[in-house]
């Protein structure tokens, strides 16, 4: 089977071909360019961006796996979450690709699409089915989230963000610190110049003390950050000094939420998705906390960790597959 991956949830226009489990190609084009000066994503702007830059992403995709739409069996498409002006663009244009070539067109729950993420580029892919059950985790700009992932078409959320997601606040710290968005790889560069041993800073980590909830809450350290600057000097010491500390805060209160996930499911199989997991203390927190409790961990490959249409064509693979199976 040959699978058409579409996504276009935000500001990433991505389109990818996947084979029986195998991503052949994966093209991505980002606006972030254009949303840069306004310090967070524009809908408008990332909904007219994606009408000109799909037809010619899809191009890219087909000749780099050397495949043609007549060679395509099946096409997969985000259909949510995800600003409404970009899906809507993604989904009509899945749907006229569908019937022109005359092939179904399954639409996909796009943070289910990163907990997949994590298999790609790997053996785990055609052994996804021995791994369910298992803990599923989106750790992104807009959602932070936690899945009992108990079948392929069966993800239940145990746990998500009240307000904030991760990745929400680092790219809010960083327009506080005039460091430029998207703020995620700012705020980890300026961590790794500083020196811990010169003292951190305590920010608040929300909800750790009842250990039976799983939700999260970025706010509270956003707006600590914003005070602490205001009354600091802005120098850029104290830069490192906050980017490392908001750093650490939020590391910890994520891999500790998910350790909790992990001993209430009892699931010895942990998948953490999403644009966060590009962070490398974050990586090297998940695979200290998976040693430590024995846990199977699968993180994405760092190209498929932000928005990719890989990980739409292969779970609209699997749950196409599943689908003809139980029908």
């Amino acid at each position: 089977m040959i699978t058409l991956g579409i996504e276009t949830s935000c500001d990433e226009t991505a389109a990818a071909i996947v084979e029986n489990g195998i991503v052949l190609s994966s093209e991505v084009s980002s606006s972030v360019h254009l949303h840069s000066k306004y310090g967070g994503v524009v809908p408008e702007i990332a909904s007219r961006f994606h009408v000109e830059y799909i037809s010619p992403v899809l191009d890219k995709a087909l000749l780099d796996a050397g495949c043609s739409i007549s060679d395509i069996d099946l096409v997969a498409v985000t259909d949510r979450p995800g600003l409404p002006g970009s899906v809507l663009i993604g989904k009509v244009f899945a749907e006229s690709i569908g019937f022109a070539a005359e092939v179904p067109v399954v639409k996909i729950n796009h943070l289910q699409g990163h907990v997949i993420s994590c298999f790609l580029g790997k053996s785990a892919m055609s052994k996804l089915d021995t791994l369910f059950p298992f803990l599923g985790v989106v750790v992104s700009g807009g959602h932070t989230s936690i899945y009992a992932c108990n079948a392929i078409n069966d993800f239940s959320i145990i746990g998500r963000t009240r307000d904030d997601a991760a990745g929400e606040a680092f790219d809010k710290v960083a327009k506080i610190m005039d460091m430029g968005y998207p703020g995620g790889p700012a705020i980890e560069r300026k961590a790794t110049e500083f020196d811990p041993g010169s003292g951190l800073i305590k920010f608040p980590k929300a909800l750790l003390r009842d250990k039976t909830d799983l939700d999260f809450s970025f706010s509270g350290i956003k707006t600590a950050v914003m005070y602490y600057w205001k009354g600091s000097k802005p120098t850029e010491e104290e830069r490192r000094r906050v980017s490392y500390s908001f750093q650490h805060a939020v590391v910890e209160t994520v891999t500790t939420k998910i350790q909790r996930a992990a001993e209430k499911t009892g699931f010895n199989v942990l998948a953490v998705g999403g644009g966060v997991v590009n962070n490398n203390i974050f990586r090297r927190s998940l695979e200290a906390m998976a040693r430590g409790m024995s846990l199977e961990l699968y993180l994405p490959e760092k190209d498929y960790c932000s928005d990719n249409a890989a990980m739409m064509a292969a779970l609209g693979e699997c749950l196409h597959l599943c689908s003809r199976v139980e029908g």
